[in-house]
């Protein structure tokens, strides 16, 4: 109770904001230097890639050691898979299940095999990329850091955002998409505590990524001239076009996991044999569609020099290559040859509006932006994200509008063709896969956790006494900000509009007491916040049917 009381205090503390601020930057340091690293040995690995494709090359006595290296190569990764099983696939939707406190991941056992995991498939050729590894990474540096400060486990969970935020911006150089990331995509709230943390920890970060690699952005795209109003035509085509290609991509992705699903006999190893085997080929055959699309991007920066028919036949292989090798489980992300199709979609539409439609070549790069955003956001379900990362890949403002246009449009279309959102899609898998070992070890330990939740206009609650509320179980209201008064949380006491409520909840059904939480406090139109992924939503349903069972 004592300890309790302690964190209360120091939660209402004035220095609250500022220990929090110290903490990601904490946080942000540990992260960035951990991703700076890989960062670094996924680019030595590249580079010894095209070494040895060459030396083959020259000398084709050497092909069956290559792909007896290949399959060492995999062995190992598929070892270490087995040593850690939460370092399978990206590592995004690992990190939403910490956060939610669905799982409890051994930040060192993480840390150490996703490292070389990743480092080893990137010396395959396989078409992952480094950003999912990167949230992943820099989650469990997060969670590291809690875990040295001694943090309960709901700092904790803040913490391990503020890492995956310090993740994304360290992958990227993009320290505004690290932050709307973490927020959007993976905590899904806005508070004061967690938006000033999350900002410490990404700029952080980028700090120490610029000090190592520099400050050019991984992508960087710059226009020749502003797209004009009277071309908007071309930007709202883009859009719906970007939200049909991002539901596309995503039920390719899904079909793809489902069918090595049914590869249960030795996996992994039988999984990722496959990828590793093809990456083999495609080395010496098609080398521009291996590793994360690196090489594509340099062809981009001269893409008049592309004909329309080899950006159309790079995409499609892209898209197939990175399905393949993502679908298997392989542990490695899908962020960045995302961004690369995106790129590929967005120059393929530029072409052929410039050949058939009458737009002047000049705005191509437009495209190739507006691509990216587009696709990010119908993919991830993630439009702000998607309007940041735009803005930071270009360092101008100039394309807000327009890359605004094309992620709602996009965002838009692919919901009304009823597809899952990537990685809610993955979250609800995972959950689905969790056996009753991993609820029971997260269900036992009755700690609590503090959350702030604003009042909104038009709410249910709006109006009601505090003891007329129906309260889920275990929730208790600790104090009321009243614009900048405090207000103590007495039966009598009625909630207004904007009020900001700090509550004490379960730490382990956090997730399950959230989502009713939004739906009693979300303004009249958005009350009725649900998941996206109807698995995610099955999932929910059955973790709170198997918690009030026991």
């Amino acid at each position: 109770m004592a300890r309790r009381k302690d964190i209360v205090s120091r939660h209402f503390s004035r220095r609250f904001q500022a220990y929090m601020i110290g903490e990601g930057l904490f946080v942000g340091v540990a992260a960035g230097a951990v991703v700076s690293l890989y960062r670094l040995a996924l680019s030595h690995v590249e580079t010894l890639l095209r070494a040895i494709a060459a030396a083959i090359q020259s000398n084709w006595a050497f092909l069956p050691l290559w792909f007896a290296f290949l399959v060492v190569i995999c062995g190992v990764v598929c070892r270490l898979m087995v040593w850690e099983p939460y370092t399978q696939g990206s590592g995004i939707p690992q990190i939403d299940a910490e956060v939610i406190g669905r799982l409890d991941m051994p930040w060192w056992r993480v840390l150490s095999a996703k490292f070389v995991e990743g480092t080893l498939c990137a010396l395959g050729g396989l078409s992952l990329g480094r950003e999912g590894p990167s949230v992943q990474l820099g989650g469990m540096a997060g969670k590291a850091v809690s875990k040295l400060m001694g943090r309960e486990r709901g700092e904790e969970r803040l913490l391990t955002t503020c890492g995956a935020a310090a993740g994304m911006s360290a992958a990227f150089n993009a320290p505004l998409t690290g932050v709307l990331f973490a927020i959007e995509e993976i905590h899904k709230e806005f508070n004061a505590p967690l938006i000033v943390s999350v900002m410490a920890a990404a700029i952080s970060s980028d700090f120490v990524v610029s000090q190592v690699l520099g400050v050019r952005p991984v992508l960087q795209f710059v226009f020749a001239a502003d797209l004009p109003h009277h071309s908007y035509a071309f930007v709202i085509a883009l859009g719906i076009f970007c939200g049909i290609a991002g539901a596309a991509h995503n039920r390719g992705m899904f079909w793809m996991t489902e069918r090595f699903d049914k590869i249960s006999r030795h996996a992994p190893y039988t999984r990722l044999v496959i990828p590793f085997l093809a990456s083999g080929v495609l080395i010496f055959l098609a080398p521009d569609l291996a590793c994360g699309g690196d090489a594509i991007v340099e062809r981009l920066a001269q893409q008049q020099s592309l004909a329309i028919g080899t950006i159309a036949l790079l995409l499609l292989g892209k898209y197939l290559f990175t399905t393949l090798c993502f679908g298997s489980g392989a542990p490695g992300g899908t962020l960045f040859p995302l961004c690369v199709m995106g790129a590929l979609l967005g120059c393929l539409f530029g072409r052929l509006a410039v050949s058939y439609l009458g737009l002047p070549s000049v705005f191509v790069t437009n495209f190739i932006v507006l691509g990216i955003g587009g696709l990010f956001a119908s993919v991830v379900r993630a439009p702000v994200t998607a309007v940041v990362l735009a803005f930071e890949l270009t360092g101008s403002m100039d394309a807000l509008l327009s890359v605004s246009i094309v992620s709602i449009l996009s965002y838009v279309t692919a919901n009304l063709l009823q597809v899952d959102a990537f990685y809610e899609h993955l979250l609800g898998r995972l959950l689905g896969n969790m056996g009753h070992k991993d609820s029971d070890r997260l269900n036992g330990n009755g700690e609590k956790c503090l959350q702030n939740f604003v009042v909104g206009a038009g709410s249910e609650c709006e109006g009601k006494l505090i003891r007329d509320i129906a309260w889920p179980k275990s929730v208790r209201v600790v104090l009321i900000d009243r614009a900048g008064e405090e207000v103590v949380p007495t039966g009598s006491v009625k909630l207004q509009a904007l009020d900001n409520l700090l509550l004490i909840l379960d730490a382990n059904r956090q997730d399950e007491v959230r989502e009713q939480l939004w739906q009693m406090f979300g303004s009249s139109l958005t009350s009725n916040w649900r998941p996206k992924s109807s698995r995610l939503r099955h999932q929910i349903r059955k973790l709170r049917a198997e918690h009030d069972s026991r």
